[in-house]
């Protein structure tokens, strides 16, 4: 870490020094990592820095080294400086507060709080279904928050795999069926009349737990409008395996939609019947892009393939 980005952290948090005490992990593809920051003589025994340095050489686990995939990384980070610096401060769901964020040449630092001293110290990578309910309800207070926003400096339409951020993985899909709807889908989701701000990540990964139950959530590179779904869709696919995706689906929306009007300032029917029209649509959307990314992937089974085709049929 440059020197001037020590001097930042230094300055904003008051600390006399500072120490690396420990890389959290590195950054997708080689640019950059996340680590812990030791303080000393300052009112927090540590932050957490998100540290963004562009490789020289592009390096995807998966093989997709190409300027398309460069430059969606690079707005990625835009768009999260954008997010901490604009709209984080807004959100009814917990999240990391950011300190400071600074730009020298083409490295950028973000300055966190580190959830673990906030008391979310807990990583999850099997869930009870009281842990799905929080998580349901962060999504919930977050979505309420933004409802009707215009994500401006962030993606015009959230998430990771989006379709017009994703045109190799779907020359690739062997599916025939799935790529000739693959626009429709989209086209769904994207002219929903009820949109908010997605979290465009939301995978059981990226939720930090409190030893009480309490979630806060991080990793904001994909935040931007779209319809809630496709959060509660992509959660619910991270953590569950079909068998339970299917049986649970029903309470899954309920809980999530009870916890969404709850958030709101007065109840909205419309966007509910809406919006659980197209949980199973999210779900397609998101099959697309894993079929053609990696169809090897576990997350394709036959629950997904099932409300995929049906998804197709109803468009």
């Amino acid at each position: 870490m440059n020197e001037y980005f020590k001097s930042i952290i230094l300055q904003k948090t008051g600390a006399s020094s500072l120490f690396e005490k420990e890389m959290i992990q590195e950054l997708w593809s080689g640019y950059g990592k996340i680590i812990r920051i030791g303080l000393e003589d300052a009112s927090v025994e540590n932050v957490v820095i998100k540290h963004v340095q562009i490789p020289t050489y592009k390096n995807h686990p998966r093989g997709w080294n190409t300027d398309l995939g460069h430059q969606r990384k690079l707005k990625s980070y835009q768009v999260e400086t954008t997010w901490y610096d604009k709209y984080s401060k807004d959100s009814a769901a917990r999240l990391p507060h950011c300190l400071a964020i600074e730009t020298k040449g083409d490295e950028v630092l973000m300055l966190m709080e580190d959830l673990d001293e906030a008391g979310f110290p807990l990583r999850k990578h099997e869930v009870r279904w009281e842990d799905i309910v929080e998580c349901l309800a962060w999504l919930a207070k977050f979505h309420a928050t933004y409802m009707g926003k215009t994500p401006n400096g962030l993606w015009e339409v959230g998430t990771y795999w989006h379709l017009a951020t994703r045109p190799q993985e779907l020359a690739v899909l062997e599916d025939r069926r799935l790529k000739e709807a693959a626009p429709l889908i989209d086209e769904k989701l994207n002219s929903c009349q009820y949109k908010t701000f997605v979290h465009g990540d939301a995978k059981l990964a990226n939720f930090c737990f409190s030893k009480s139950g309490m979630v806060s959530g991080l990793d904001f590179q994909y935040v931007g409008g779209g319809c809630g779904m496709k959060d509660v869709a992509y959660f619910i696919g991270s953590c569950l395996d079909e068998s339970d995706c299917e049986r649970l689906e029903t309470q899954i929306l309920d809980t999530y939609f009870e916890h969404l009007q709850n958030a709101m300032k007065e109840r909205n029917e419309a966007l509910e019947a809406e919006w659980r029209s197209l949980y199973r649509v999210a779900w397609a959307d998101f099959h697309r892009f894993l079929k053609g990314w990696s169809p090897g992937h576990w997350k394709i089974n036959s629950y997904s393939e099932r409300v995929t085709q049906e998804a197709i049929n109803n468009l």
